[in-house]
């Protein structure tokens, strides 16, 4: 492993020399600041983590505040969190996790102890507690998500809004005439987590606007609950040629209960899936769907973050516009003319 001593008597200057070019404490020439670059270059020298903390008085590391809680789907938050440390280590930056139930106290604690420079929070109320602490705090915080009021914070998130939208959109341009909305399980909506709000909002806009009848019906995710629901569907609609479905566990067996109940999809019925687009890909029927951007959304977020560190100024909100992709479960409804 190269040392500082290798990288100073690579670049014919003393140990301090190089700890100098390496923190920005002291003015080195440049002449002598190029040469040392270059050695470390050559040498492929890494400061010791530790080292680097102190000379730069950060602990390179990050808060991942996720959502480990009733109601979300675990797959799914975890291709963010990878996302998140993939993009952090790509900065030179470690990755702290913290649970959603740790909640204020767990943000108050880790920002107090200096354990982390920044923070990522995840699964955003729209009244979300932990709001005005991370206003309070001095440390940079970026959220994935929205809450009602974000003035003073850093946001990002799919436009869930414009989703819903979307597939409303492209189900109306298909004739589809009765649309329903199978949405996350009930305490997501009793939480008022952005997303599962911003889609219902977007979803029933659009079936406005296009004169489209619609319901929203949230669910469990479970194959059982998601028979029920079904049968339920058929049942109380009997006119219902289409459906948009915002809960991963249950887009498969919900398909599955369709076809068992007699009908074909797409050919009596069309299915929207907003989910990431393995899942849609992989299913036996390849699903028409609106992705869940989590790899660019958990990357965008850091480096959010990392131009914050830094000092530059960045945008108060990102929104991703939704990106719907056609395949097998869509087709022109039965009274299309």
């Amino acid at each position: 492993m190269t040392k500082i001593t290798d990288v100073a008597r690579h670049a014919g200057v003393s140990p301090s020399t190089v700890s100098y070019v390496l923190s920005g404490k002291r003015s080195i020439s440049e002449g002598t600041r190029l040469r040392v670059q270059e050695s470390i270059r050559l040498l492929g020298y890494r400061p010791h983590a530790g080292a680097r903390a102190l000379a730069s008085n950060r602990s390179n590391v990050l808060a991942l505040v996720i959502p480990l809680r009733t109601g979300i789907h675990v797959p799914v938050v975890m291709q963010f969190a990878v996302s998140v440390v993939l993009a952090a280590r790509r900065h030179d930056h470690d990755v702290l996790l913290l649970t959603q139930e740790e909640g204020e106290d767990g943000l108050r604690r880790v920002a107090d102890s200096a354990l982390v420079d920044a923070l990522v929070v995840m699964d955003v109320e729209l009244h979300d507690a932990r709001v005005p602490m991370l206003r309070s705090l001095d440390r940079p915080s970026v959220l994935i998500g929205f809450p009602a009021d974000a003035a003073g914070l850093t946001c990002i998130d799919l436009d869930f809004t414009a989703a819903g939208e979307v597939c409303v959109e492209h189900l109306a341009g298909l004739g589809h005439r009765c649309v329903g909305l199978v949405g996350s399980p009930p305490e997501v909506y009793a939480r008022e987590t952005g997303f599962a709000q911003r889609t219902e909002d977007g979803f029933t806009a659009a079936a406005r606007r296009y004169g489209v009848t619609s319901t929203v019906h949230p669910c469990q995710p479970t194959a059982e609950a998601a028979r029920e629901m079904a049968a339920r569907l058929l049942r109380e609609h009997p006119n219902l040629t289409a459906v948009v479905v915002h809960n991963e566990p249950i887009v498969e067996p919900l398909v599955d209960a369709f076809q068992r109940s007699g009908l074909r999809v797409p050919d009596d019925l069309s299915v929207v899936a907003i989910c990431p687009d393995e899942l849609a890909e992989r299913a036996a029927l390849p699903l028409t769907s609106v992705t869940i951007p989590a790899e660019e959304l958990g990357k965008r977020a850091v480096e959010l973050l990392m131009a914050k560190l830094d000092g530059h100024e960045v945008p108060a909100a990102t929104l991703l516009p939704p990106r719907l992709t056609p395949r097998a479960s869509t087709a022109r409804g039965r009274n299309y003319a």
